[in-house]
């Protein structure tokens, strides 16, 4: 899947600068064309002409150097690429990628470029796990930036840990993989396939002011919601209490309670092929719902609740030929609670999280979650952009529902 491809390989300042001349020959190797951008520190550990030599293409260090008249370097390095790898990735141009810094040919072009990007990180284990560069590579993966993760070993520095930058080998392979993948996903697998998304937090009214409601923010569903139809479905989004903008383009129905989301989700449940119940429902609601405001009159209010509708396993006992999929916030025993969960609710697919990981739950942009079916887990994705979990998770269904019809 290398042949063709344009790769723009940035190389940084750090000693597993050396792993660079290999990957560059592997990629090359493979049918890619690679152009080489270095940053001044990057020289002091390989030069400009290995990487020239092996690339087969002129070397950019200087921002200000500009080898062909006719163009801007940084510009159109920015627009030729098809995927930028920045290998290793040091703790600096992270934190100038995060920060928008762009004070040299490396970091100019990686904020000038439109490009899918990868990063490759490779530093001290304390480096690595320092605060500033954990907050740093969070922002990187919420802007969709594909990490990958460094190895755990000795590192150069005589310490033994996590910082070492992934070896060239696996490297091509994490580059052969993506576009692999892109060529599946413009195949659009779930092409012809309906479904059904619900999304956010649903609203229990106390009085006309009050209400039980959660953390949930409509981020995880949304993004579903994108995935499924840039995978070819047609796409219908159930959504309650939200604080994310919605998808556009995407016919949009709007609940507030738990009762309205189970009657939208029952209204088009016949006709879905695949429905995932992302939104965070309310287990209960106030028995009963003053007409007015309830006004303070003592120092205690006993508020009784009842139990709601379980929308997810109402629908398991209902499906037909329905793929149904649940979600599971959890706080304890993921997999324990997951799997127990999958079971009660007759799902195909459970995705569980524990929202109190740091990257991971209620508002953020990030997750982190485990999928598991009836015979346990089958993926486990590290943090990662809600855009990528979404899109792993309706490929994961995709080709489970593949070849079947309605």
């Amino acid at each position: 899947m290398l042949t063709g491809k344009k790769i723009l390989l940035g190389v940084t300042g750090g000693i597993a600068a050396f792993k660079a001349a290999s990957l560059c020959s592997k990629l090359v190797k493979e049918g890619a064309e690679v152009k080489v951008i270095m940053t001044q520190s990057a020289t002091q550990f390989i030069t400009e002409l290995t990487l020239q030599a092996l690339s087969k293409n002129v070397v950019y260090t200087d921002t200000f150097d500009e080898k062909h008249a006719n163009s801007i370097a940084h510009i159109s390095l920015a627009d030729w690429a098809d995927l930028v790898l920045v290998a290793p990735a040091t703790a600096n141009i992270i934190g100038k990628m995060a920060a928008g810094i762009a004070d040299d040919m490396l970091s100019t072009t990686l904020l000038a470029t439109q490009a899918p990007i990868m990063v490759a990180p490779a530093m001290n284990v304390h480096m690595y796990e320092h605060p500033a560069v954990r907050r740093n590579l969070a922002e990187l993966v919420s802007r969709g930036v594909m990490m990958i993760e460094p190895g755990e070993g000795l590192l150069a520095c005589g310490y033994t840990g996590k910082g070492r930058m992934e070896e060239p080998e696996t490297l091509v392979r994490v580059v052969d993989e993506y576009f692999n993948r892109e060529a599946a996903l413009d195949k659009e697998p779930l092409s012809g396939k309906r479904v059904a998304i619900t999304a956010g937090g649903t609203v229990e009214r106390i009085d006309p002011v009050r209400y039980i409601t959660n953390d949930s923010s409509g981020k995880m569903g949304f993004a579903l919601a994108r995935a499924a139809k840039r995978l070819g479905a047609q796409v219908t989004l159930i959504a309650g209490n939200t604080q994310a903008e919605p998808p556009a383009g995407i016919p949009l129905i709007r609940v507030s309670s738990a009762q309205e989301m189970y009657e939208a989700v029952q209204a088009v449940w016949a006709d879905t092929d695949i429905m995932v119940k992302a939104a965070a429902v309310a287990d209960y609601r106030p028995k009963e719902t003053a007409a007015q405001k309830i006004k303070k009159t003592g120092d205690s209010l006993v508020l009784e609740l009842v139990k709601n509708i379980d929308i997810l396993e109402t629908l398991g006992k209902l499906k037909t030929s329905q793929y149904l999929i649940g979600f599971a916030a959890e706080t304890e025993n993921v997999e324990q609670h997951a799997m127990d969960k999958l079971k009660r609710k007759n799902c195909d697919l459970l995705v569980a999280n524990d929202v109190t990981a740091q990257g991971a739950g209620f508002g953020t942009d990030t997750n982190i979650v485990n999928i598991y079916d009836a015979s346990g887990l089958v993926q486990s994705l590290p943090r990662m952009a809600k855009e990528e979990v979404a899109l792993r998770i309706m490929e994961l269904a995709a080709s489970k529902v593949a070849g079947t019809s309605r």
